[in-house]
């Protein structure tokens, strides 16, 4: 991934990628920003509130309008920059909104006390299959819930082109923590992109994917294989979440265990609802696990 913070990349003809200077072992190199548009642009998670990301992106619109503001999610490092963005160029924020889930946080999650953003109320809120046309750009929503329930991609049509957020990226396979996460429906997620044509995904974090149907198909195996490895080690004995981690991840980096944690938490709560692994009560970390 060849970019430079703060400086306007093009990555497909009237696409602009900037990258915000957030960078994590959560967030790769940072947020991508991407301004869709030759006179007119939508912009594309706004990134995080950073008034130093906020000044590039309206260098980066260079007197152009901008038209609309779009989330793929109410994740923080993508969300907190519209408000800023908003009042600079009077465009509506679109998203799915957060105001149908529930408002709540875990009590344990891998991007600090506060990375939700719970009750994100866009402008215009945005369901499934829901079109945005102006005349340079045809957009589609795609709702596609596992890494976060208000998660959407948007496609662009004509283009062959998908902004896949944190769905899908380049750099590493997608976090899906409970409660925000879930394993059931981001493997239903990723199916659904199968049954799309799109040939290029820009996601929200890391370089663009030229082969996305490889990728997305490497993913489901990625899942499929380490569900496997995760019931094998509670059939060999690992009887907790907390035990299993060591065995899936043995040469994880401490600061990465907590993830790997609420990952493995995942993984089983999509195992027992396949009846494949029995709980007494929900899968917290400490509680025993057996094979069905």
């Amino acid at each position: 991934m060849n970019f430079a913070y703060g400086e306007p990349a093009p990555v497909s003809p009237g696409i602009v990628r900037v990258v915000a200077n957030n960078p994590s072992p959560l967030t790769f190199k940072g947020t991508n920003t991407y301004l869709v548009g030759m006179t007119e642009l939508a912009i594309i998670d706004p990134g995080p509130l950073d008034d130093t990301h906020l000044a590039a992106i309206l260098k980066a619109a260079a007197g152009r309008p901008i038209r609309q503001i779009l989330v793929t999610h109410a994740h923080r490092d993508h969300v907190d920059g519209a408000a800023a963005l908003q009042a600079a160029t009077g465009a509506p924020i679109m998203g799915l909104g957060r105001d149908l889930i529930a408002a709540e946080g875990p009590s344990v999650n891998p991007q600090g006390a506060e990375f939700i953003d719970y009750v994100f109320t866009p402008d215009v809120k945005l369901a499934h299959g829901d079109m945005i046309n102006e005349k340079e750009w045809r957009i589609e929503a795609i709702h596609t819930p596992g890494h976060a329930p208000d998660h959407l991609c948007f496609a662009l049509h004509g283009r062959g082109i998908i902004f896949s957020g944190d769905h899908v990226m380049a750099w590493n396979t997608t976090l899906v923590a409970p409660p925000e996460g879930s394993m059931s429906d981001y493997v239903k997620s990723l199916q659904r992109l199968l049954e799309r044509p799109e040939s290029l995904y820009l996601p929200a974090h890391g370089g663009k994917l030229d082969e996305p149907q490889r990728v997305v198909k490497a993913y489901l195996l990625h899942r499929r294989w380490r569900e496997e490895s995760i019931l094998e080690a509670i059939r060999e004995g690992a009887g907790t979440i907390e035990s299993i981690v060591p065995v899936v991840y043995p040469t994880i980096d401490q600061k990465l265990t907590r993830a790997a944690a609420l990952s493995v938490q995942a993984h089983v709560e999509h195992l027992i609802a396949r009846g494949l692994v029995t709980c007494d009560g929900s899968p917290t970390w400490d509680r025993h696990l057996s094979p069905a």
